[in-house]
């Protein structure tokens, strides 16, 4: 839906702007493959860093320019977008991401986010957010970070499962193993989980559910944990039993891996008494690991 009634000519009058910004995700709380559904599905966990984008318009010449060039997924997005409400196709798109790519933190879906996020600004715009993420499936499996707090989502659907609710404060201290991944690629590899496996993805979302909704952030660990165990056949982690033994010596809530990423870390209560000590003893346990160790606080919605 159009709220302003341009039309394409009145909108070459004059240079337009908009501006638009998504949130990452470390990874993924679960992810895995439902029994009764028969669908592959993730669970996000939005952090606090972002991808922004700048739209502007330019009728000196027709196109789309990105920068930087190699953004060309989220140039292919504008497009599509452009295209889909009948806009001209000429513009200047910028790029700016706080997240890695390749390393599982969303990169990719919050530039695209925030690409459409920049168009709909730009020419006051209201897009349908499961518009959009068809759209972005069409480019390569996504994120569900279009939908603000954390969400089971059939990411190679392009499709929302359902809306969770929030998570209480939460801080990851995190390493970097190395390398890149392309979830194209990943997405591809076939996912030789059991029928035991698959019926326990199910039970494993049933009880994120519920421990979302009562905040409980022990139960969150315990499957955060379990899923990054479970990942080890397809996506395996160098590190993850030493990530393991620090978290149970430094009493954190559990392990969280980015499944289809580089990354692992530490999930910690922001709010719990020890935080602070707890912090300082991940990082220094975890900087012997790697010489790339961050810390990373989930995404909080007011």
């Amino acid at each position: 839906m159009i709220y302003a009634q341009d039309t394409r000519s009145k909108l070459q009058v004059a240079e337009r702007i908009g501006t638009g910004k998504a949130f990452g995700t470390f990874g993924e709380l679960l992810q895995g493959h439902l029994w009764e559904e028969k669908r592959d599905f993730l669970v996000t966990l939005p952090i606090a860093r972002y991808s922004y984008a700048t739209f502007v318009t330019d009728t000196s010449h027709t196109g789309i320019t990105v920068f930087p060039p190699y953004k060309q997924k989220s140039k292919l997005l504008a497009s599509m977008i452009l295209e889909h409400y009948d806009l001209p196709l000429n513009g200047k798109l910028t790029i700016h991401s706080e997240l890695p790519a390749g390393k599982g933190l969303a990169s990719s879906s919050a530039d695209l986010v925030a690409t459409a996020r920049s168009i709909c600004s730009c020419f006051h715009i209201k897009m349908p957010l499961p518009l959009l993420a068809t759209l972005m499936c069409k480019i390569e499996p996504s994120d569900g970070v279009m939908y603000s707090g954390v969400v089971s989502f059939y990411h190679r659907q392009g499709c929302l499962r359902e809306f969770l609710g929030f998570l209480p404060p939460m801080t990851i201290v995190g390493i970097d193993e190395g390398g890149e991944m392309d979830t194209i690629e990943f997405n591809q590899r076939p996912k030789l989980f059991s029928n035991d496996e698959k019926k326990e993805y199910q039970h494993l979302l049933n009880t994120l559910s519920t421990a979302i909704r009562q905040q409980n952030v022990e139960m969150i660990g315990q499957i955060t944990t379990r899923s990054a165990i479970l990942n080890q056949k397809l996506n395996p982690k160098q590190m993850l039993n030493d990530v393991l033994a620090i978290c149970e010596e430094i009493d954190g809530l559990g392990v969280v891996v980015t499944h289809s990423g580089t990354c692992l870390g530490i999930l910690l209560s922001s709010e719990g008494h020890q935080y602070h000590s707890q912090v300082q003893a991940a990082y220094k346990y975890l900087s012997a690991l790697s010489n790339t160790t961050l810390i990373y606080h989930s995404f909080q919605f007011i």
